[in-house]
């Protein structure tokens, strides 16, 4: 299959008007197949060639002005338009199209609690084609109208209103002027929960065996839905543009959402099924104000080539975290004033959740600039591999640091420049920086060049010492004290400092520190020594408050006060900012792992905020133990992670912090040696104390026991049959996968690499089972299997499959320099798809960067 190239989209959006697509789904036709018939009327401004993009499963006609054409000429995905006269056209294409399994074009779906089948359509980029016929580029808006004939029972969503004919007939109102990636059906028994909102329709949809969950939860998703709406509203002059608002919580979904105009579709693990922390909530609550806020960004105006991807995804998620923090801390204050446990910090959840996912991104050998050269994005292939942490939390960090440099007021009046000048069309990176400069007077065109075009992350680094004898204290009281702050790195940085005390006597102990002040620094400033009042603190913070992007350093006096007293920082944002810098250390090796697990093992119990305690657990986890520890000091670093665990669970008994105990619970499970107290646990179906267990913490205590060899098939089985959801497919295939035998990686293998049924999700689990820390024995003749058996299956399978192989199949627990070196003679095999190339690359980055820890590690010792 041909991928669209920016200069081909540039040649056909200069050739055609696209107008309006009649579109008829039949979606009675089989289980492998729909009908998709297409009318397309468009305008050619002059004579010429040009093509049609359309994957079929059999194109059974197509005729342009009422003439037949042969369908034998499709070539690959491309249907050529030869010699086209100018002026106005209509062609109408009818087709059988494939279901997918993979997450891509339309989605099909069998829900094994009930038996019920759901469709839905994912498009993005260039799966349009798919579904249906279309000049597939994002520049090219039309009107769709579309017309679904669905099995009597079912309903049907769209982008408009959807209203029902009868004998299964469907009519869904045609958008206003939208990209083809945008277009959006989802079909069946969809159990739904609607209201009104603004005069507009609002509901909620999932799988009639989700309803019972989906209600408990309909009142808080609407709630939130319809508080970020207004305050959107309140924010950008340009209202809604679309005709209703529907949210789709769908089966087997790739992505977290899709932001689908009037239609947004969402994984449905955000339909909980099992317990959740309050941190959890407030990500489904951040999806819910990032998808909104591409209705807007993306979906009103629209990127003109997919170079400009952080137009929509950077914009999208920090509007998402921000707006939802000025919604949200309404509710905090009535929370503390009514005795209840304080709302999260959302941008505590981003700094410690997604700001990691940028700075490692941007430190391998595939970071991008935020937004990338037009000819480094040459087509639609390479465009996909920029979906990543640098184009989302990277992007999000920039614009913060745009906002503290330019003021809100400035920003907000430059973005609604930008929506009048664009709405339902298409704009690039110069539109918005013209736009955003119109409404200021600071030089934004270079910061542009200065934080948009360029990769990487500086580092900024605290440098303390006692001004000359003839500065002058700035109080007059004789005590002042000096800070310089190096910058290894090009960007200018608006920062601020935060500087404490211990707090001696406090409530807690020695331990406290109280805030002295904070105060706003320009890095580079001329090379002076800012000079402060009063004794040197006991702690200084760079990027107090996280509003830049930049790896920090604390000075040697601060990070002893940090070891000794984190936990005791008063403001969990800068405790989020202080954990940065110690897990970016441990990749930097310049912290020993067994460091930052003792750190952990000491502050983490004292920990109140949720989202920091599930960070630092998952990288002590993940990373720490299982990938940079040497394995002679494994033994002490996972009796650490246990106690640390352990503790955590004790101190929760009471009941007083259940999400706290979750998380404890959860990690214990992943982390433990010994199967007799999960054993325990299963047979009396709760954790003593408490949670009960629900198929969430059932079949992550399968999977640990699995792993441990301490269950069986025939216990799987049994507890299958006891969970046959779609989920608790997922279990067992994780756990069958985890078993430590041959025979069941030879089963598992064969099922990722050889079979080609499995879906997306029950690859995913399978793969994640497979590869486990201390089954080394078993898997070592796997790791150089891997790269020819992924090559061969992500060209079989296509994009979806070949990330989700790249990032779960990868064997991340080789960490060994043989491993890294076959690797990277794989990435040199000329049938590598770029969607694999590129997962590869980053993991290998990260192999490599695990064994320059170990090797540090082994050298100290």
């Amino acid at each position: 299959m041909s991928v669209l190239t920016r200069d081909e989209a540039q040649t056909r959006a200069q050739i055609l008007d696209v107008e309006r697509y009649t579109i008829a789904l039949d979606l009675t036709t089989g289980e492998e197949t729909f009908d998709s018939r297409t009318a397309i009327r468009f305008t050619a401004r002059a004579a010429g060639d040009t093509f049609v993009e359309v994957k079929p499963a059999t194109l059974r006609s197509i005729s342009l002005d009422g003439q037949p054409l042969d369908p034998a000429l499709l070539d690959g995905n491309r249907y050529p338009l030869t010699a086209l006269a100018a002026g106005p056209h209509e062609l109408h294409i009818d087709a059988a199209m494939r279901y997918s399994r993979t997450g891509e074009g339309m989605h099909r779906f069998t829900d094994p609690t009930d038996g019920e089948t759901y469709v839905y359509t994912q498009l993005f980029m260039e799966d349009v084609q798919r579904v249906f016929a279309a000049f597939d580029q994002p520049d090219l808006k039309s009107v769709f109208s579309i017309d679904v004939t669905a099995p009597e029972g079912w309903s049907v969503l769209g982008n408009g209103v959807a209203e029902h004919a009868g004998e299964g007939r469907w009519t869904i109102a045609a958008t206003p002027l939208v990209s083809t990636y945008l277009v959006a059906v989802a079909a069946g028994p969809w159990h739904s929960v609607t209201t009104e909102h603004a005069g507009l329709p609002f509901g909620i949809h999932c799988r009639r065996s989700l309803a019972p969950y989906l209600d408990a939860d309909a009142d808080e998703i609407l709630d939130i839905t319809r508080a970020l709406y207004d305050r959107y509203h309140e924010k950008f002059d340009e209202p809604y543009p679309f005709d209703s608002y529907d949210q789709a919580f769908v089966p087997e979904f790739n992505a977290g959402a899709m932001e689908n105009p009037g239609l947004v579709t969402f994984r449905d693990e955000f339909v909980y099924r099992s317990a959740v922390t309050d941190t959890e909530r407030q990500t489904r609550a951040m999806v819910i104000a990032h998808e909104m806020a591409h209705m807007w960004f993306g979906d009103l105006v629209t990127l003109t080539w997919w170079d400009d991807i952080w137009l929509n995804e950077s914009f999208a998620e920090y509007m998402g975290y921000q707006t939802l923090t000025e919604v949200t801390l309404p509710r905090a204050l009535h929370s503390v004033s009514a005795g209840e446990s304080p709302f999260p910090d959302t941008w505590v959840d981003f700094g410690v959740a997604r700001k990691g996912w940028g700075y490692d991104a941007d430190q391998r050998p595939s970071t991008h600039p935020v937004a990338p050269d037009p000819d480094a994005v040459p087509d639609t292939a390479s465009a996909l591999l920029n979906f990543d942490g640098i184009s989302y939390a990277k992007g999000a960090s920039a614009l913060r640091q745009l906002v503290a440099w330019l003021g809100e007021k400035d920003f907000l009046a430059g973005i609604n420049t930008h929506f009048a000048r664009h709405k339902f069309a298409n704009a690039t990176l110069a539109d918005f920086i013209d736009n955003l400069a119109s409404a200021t007077d600071r030089d934004v065109h270079a910061w542009a060049e200065q934080w948009l075009r360029t990769t990487g992350v500086d580092t900024l680094t605290a440098e303390i010492a006692a001004p000359e004898p003839a500065a002058p204290a700035p109080n007059g009281n004789g005590q002042s004290w000096a800070l310089a702050v190096t910058r290894d790195g090009s960007r200018p940085h608006r920062i601020t400092v935060g500087t404490y005390d211990h707090a001696l006597g406090a409530q807690g102990g020695p331990g406290r520190l109280a805030l002295r002040d904070r105060f706003e620094l320009d890095v580079p400033g001329d090379g002076t020594p800012t000079i402060r009042p009063g004794r040197r603190p006991a702690l200084v913070v760079l990027n107090d408050g996280d509003l830049t992007y930049a790896k920090v350093r604390l000075d040697t006096a601060s990070w002893d006060t940090v070891l000794t007293g984190l936990s005791g920082i008063p403001d969990a944002l800068t405790r989020a900012v202080v954990w940065n810098t110690a897990r970016d250390m441990v990749r930097d090796a310049e912290l020993p792992p067994a460091t930052y697990l003792a750190a952990a093992r000491a502050h983490l119990p004292h920990e109140t905020d949720l989202a920091l305690v599930q960070g630092v657990l998952s990288f002590a986890a993940g990373q720490v133990v299982d990938r940079y520890t040497i394995p002679e000091d494994l033994p002490a670093a996972r009796a650490t992670l246990t106690d640390l665990c352990r503790d955590l669970i004790r101190r929760t008994e009471d009941g007083s912090r259940p999400g706290l105990r979750l998380i404890a619970v959860r990690h214990f499970i992943d982390a433990a040696t010994q199967p007799d107290t999960l054993r325990t646990w299963l047979d009396e179906g709760t954790v003593h104390g408490g949670p009960e267990l629900d198929p969430e913490l059932r079949w992550r205590i399968h999977t640990r026991l699995a792993v441990l060899g301490a269950t069986d098939e025939a216990a799987i089985a049994t507890a299958l049959a006891a969970d046959p959801s779609a989920t608790g497919r997922e279990g067992a295939a994780r756990c069958r996968a985890a078993l430590p035998t041959a025979e069941a990686k030879a089963a598992a293998w064969d099922a990722l690499f050889t079979d080609d049924t499995l879906s997306n999700y029950l690859f995913t689990a399978t793969a994640q089972g497979f590869w486990q820390p201390g089954q080394e024995e078993l898997t070592d003749d796997y790791v150089a299997r891997f790269y020819p058996d992924a090559i061969a299956l992500a060209a079989r399978r296509g994009p979806a499959i070949a990330e989700a192989a790249g990032r779960y199949a990868f064997p991340a627990y080789a960490v060994d320099p043989m491993s890294l070196g076959t690797g990277t003679r794989a990435l040199e095999d000329p049938d590598l798809i770029p969607a694999l190339r590129r997962k590869l690359v980053d993991q290998l980055d990260d192999l490599r960067r695990a064994l320059a820890v170990r090797s540090a590690v082994a050298l100290a010792d």
